[in-house]
């Protein structure tokens, strides 16, 4: 399958393994990057439908961590620490300098706000796309984790990838679609996704010790349906704390799917208010 597989970006070896980056856009222009959640098995694929509009206006940035798109799978520590420093370092291997406004879908949420702690200086803003905080992780226990490593494990054992990783064909070309479904079938619940989740409530409470970090964020979140427990509610108290301004859709966790264009209005107004 390997040989079938198209490269979109540019691969930069980090630490002996390949880490996948995108980007598209004016380098002069603002740089989003563009953070994929748990187990999204092709980000360039997955938000293309976002950053193909963004793209006229801003640098848009697609990082595919370990495990994901056309990166290596490989079994390599996934703390927050070293998950955020593998990212900033294929950042700067490519040329691409900050300040970044980061963009965070689901838990790379958590990645995001490390970054902010870790480099103020390279992080201009926050957007979050129905970003998980940890104020999401409250109620989560070990016994949760686990519960859902379990589930990722019995996924792979019975090939259920197809039903619990869809395919979002908007904006892709037949090729494409192709190249997506071939990287479902190679990356779907790897050891990279499995070692992230036995390292979130760690990493969640590196990043809770030490505080939110003075940042203009703008928060869209989704209806909730698709998430579990408190998850919308936390991203209405965490806009609070920030004294963000809060966007609510009324639409799945995959946000950029079905209000793409919506968001993007929202984005360069936000970004603009920035100068």
């Amino acid at each position: 399958m390997k040989s079938s597989l198209v490269c979109k970006g540019t691969l930069v070896n980090i630490q002996g393994h390949n880490i996948h980056i995108y980007s598209q856009g004016d380098k002069d222009k603002p740089r989003i990057v563009l953070m994929s959640g748990s187990g999204t098995v092709a980000p360039v694929y997955d938000f293309k439908v976002l950053y193909d509009k963004l793209a006229k206006d801003f640098r848009v940035i697609v990082i595919e961590k370990y495990g994901y798109g056309y990166s290596d799978i490989c079994d390599f520590p996934s703390d927050v620490d070293t998950l955020v420093n593998l990212q900033k370092q294929a950042l700067e291997a490519i040329g691409e300098d900050g300040p970044y406004i980061l963009m965070p879908h689901s838990m790379s949420g958590i990645e995001a706000l490390r970054w902010i702690q870790l480099y103020p200086d390279n992080v201009r803003a926050l957007i979050g796309n129905d970003m998980t905080t940890p104020l999401t992780y409250s109620m989560w226990t070990g016994e949760k984790v686990e519960k859902k490593i379990k589930l990722m494990k019995f996924a792979t054992k019975y090939k259920l990838y197809w039903l619990l990783c869809p395919i979002n064909n908007r904006c892709l070309t037949k090729d494409e679609i192709k190249q997506h479904k071939m990287l479902r079938k190679r990356n779907a619940f790897n050891i990279c996704h499995i070692n992230e989740s036995k390292e979130i409530l760690d990493s969640v409470a590196i990043v809770e010790n030490i505080g939110y970090k003075e940042c203009p964020a703008l928060i869209i979140k989704s209806n909730g349906k698709q998430t579990a427990g408190l998850w919308s509610e936390c991203q209405k108290e965490f806009a609070a704390i920030l004294n963000a301004k809060l966007i609510s859709y009324d639409c799945g966790h995959y946000i950029h799917h079905y209000k793409s264009h919506e968001m993007c209005e929202e984005i360069i107004k936000f970004v603009n208010s920035l100068e």
